[in-house]
């Protein structure tokens, strides 16, 4: 057990929890922390709604979760074992699964693993991996800290917090499930202690997505409404479309005309022929021997600008980039001349605008649709677990292994008590042997898993990433040691209600 103490005489920026603490108001005991996330129904189903408009569109979008640096993946050195503070314990899980009868070691993925995703204080939409956990109203997901607390932004909750198991290509077939209530350890929400980096999320009443049926509406009505929409495009003739306008006093955004000029390359004696430059890079213009003004022949000579250090990174074209020995950055561009003939094509569009009614519908709840894992605290290191997730950031070297499309896993046995980054405040966490990337953060370690049952106990999530070899390859996960206050923050959360959204 550890505890971060304010240094007398010291100064520390305090989140609203940590002045209503200093206030006598709250968390006297400073072990558990809870934040509100979508605060009503109304809100938790505009949530996910978000996510699920345009056939998962947003969900699809996402990147995995970003918070690590090059830098950050670092080695962890062990440092002696743990310490307990309380005898060990457990939760047994529920939603048991039928055996199997098959003997080939393949691993059966659980289906209580899934996708958070999350907008950060940047805007970004992101993800990380997590799993549902036993709880009293089979409502709860365990995951890493740093995906339900954007550390970027003083702690502070990230916004459109949802949780989709089984999550595969923008498909949610157990439905989506949005967060209520984020329960983590005190020092974590105040300090940012990734000693504690994890979290324990209760979950709305999932709600399930694809079964609405579209009504055609106006533009006007499209607008207005709130929920799920799509709009279609379909061509049509040249009297459809001004009929359409004509119809709409001339003005109508249902039906639109779209303009595109075409180029023919010609001769320069060819009536009409317009002469145009194309850029191209240093050696195509050498090797250019076509007299002017014939296609393909010099246009003008080298034209050179001076470009700030940004412009010069920044620029993708065939010209001609040097730094010179002061550093100025200049490029150089080279141009050919050719001759074409313009041909212009209208093309004539309608949109039509589509409201889905009765798209959200109740899925029920979490625990009852996939089973929630156990919970475990205080069990010894050096024993054997699983650990899984969905790994898709490239390796510091710049390897990309992983797509993060489908989940992976890693077997072994943990580590003792190992010290990591001392700006991150990590001096108790044990670590696997595992080459999962960015994107497995929050995935469970699953001690006493069973691939008959596909259940076992959450006795850790994904921290960190390390190169214990230097290689500039992930080969170790780590995991904050769940200990008795652990198992204090997990039971504040397990007996949280959260209810239906529809």
């Amino acid at each position: 057990m550890k505890r971060i103490l304010i240094p007398a005489g010291g100064a520390i920026m305090a989140t609203g929890l940590l002045a209503a603490g200093l206030a006598g108001a709250a968390q006297a005991d400073q072990t558990t922390a809870s934040d509100p996330m979508a605060t009503s129904a109304a809100n938790a189903k505009a949530i996910a709604q978000f996510w699920a408009e345009n056939n998962g569109a947003a969900l699809k979008a996402a990147t995995e979760s970003d918070v690590w640096t090059k830098s950050d993946v670092a080695k962890l050195q062990s440092k002696g074992g743990y310490s307990s503070d309380t005898k060990p314990g457990s939760t047994a899980p529920i939603g048991e699964e039928k055996k199997t009868t098959s003997k080939v070691q393949n691993v059966n993925m659980p289906k209580t693993i899934g996708k958070v995703f999350f907008v950060n204080s940047k805007g970004e939409k992101k993800w990380c991996s997590a799993t549902s956990i036993q709880s009293k109203y089979r409502n709860l997901v365990a995951t890493a800290g740093h995906c339900v607390y954007d550390t970027a932004n003083n702690t502070e909750v990230v916004s459109k917090w949802v949780f989709v198991p089984g999550y595969y290509q923008g498909k949610a077939n157990w439905g989506i499930y949005v967060g209520k209530q984020a329960f983590t350890h005190y020092d974590f929400d105040t300090y940012e202690d990734y000693d504690r980096d994890y979290a324990f999320v209760t979950v709305y009443n999932g709600v399930s997505i694809g079964n609405g049926t579209p009504k055609k509406v106006t533009k006007e009505e499209w607008d207005k409404y709130p929920g799920i929409k799509d709009a279609k495009d379909e061509p049509i003739t040249q009297a459809e479309y001004q009929k359409c306008k004509d119809y709409n006093g001339g003005e109508t955004p249902d039906c639109w005309a779209k303009t595109t000029d075409y180029d023919d390359l010609v001769g320069p004696n060819y009536t009409g022929a317009i002469e145009t430059k194309k850029e191209v890079t240093k050696e195509q213009y050498e090797a250019s021997k076509v007299a002017e003004p014939g296609n393909g022949s010099k246009f003008g000579e080298p034209v050179t600008e001076h470009v700030t250090e940004s412009e010069y990174k920044a620029y993708k074209g065939p010209g001609y980039q040097i730094k010179d020995a002061k550093g100025n950055y200049t490029i150089t561009h080279y141009f050919l001349r050719y001759w074409v003939k313009r041909t212009t094509e209208v093309k004539y569009y309608r949109t039509t605008f589509f409201i889905i009614e009765g798209y959200v519908k109740d899925a029920g709840r979490l625990g009852d649709n996939v089973g929630g894992q156990g919970f475990a605290w205080n069990q010894p290191t050096g024993k054997y677990v699983r650990v899984f997730g969905y790994p898709a950031a490239r390796h510091p070297d710049g390897n990309k292994a992983y797509t993060g499309v489908t989940p992976k896993w890693c077997y072994g046995k943990t580590t003792s008590k190992l010290v990591g980054s001392a700006a991150k405040k990590i001096e108790e966490h044990v670590a696997l042997k595992c080459a999962m990337t960015e994107g497995a953060d929050g995935g469970p370690f699953l001690y006493k898993y069973s691939n008959a049952k596909r259940l076992g106990y959450v006795n850790g999530v994904i921290s960190t990433f390390n190169d214990q070899d230097g290689n500039g390859r992930v080969d170790y996960v780590s995991s904050p040691y769940f200990d008795g206050e652990t198992n204090v923050v997990y039971k504040a959360a397990a007996a949280s209600w959260s209810g239906k959204i529809v």
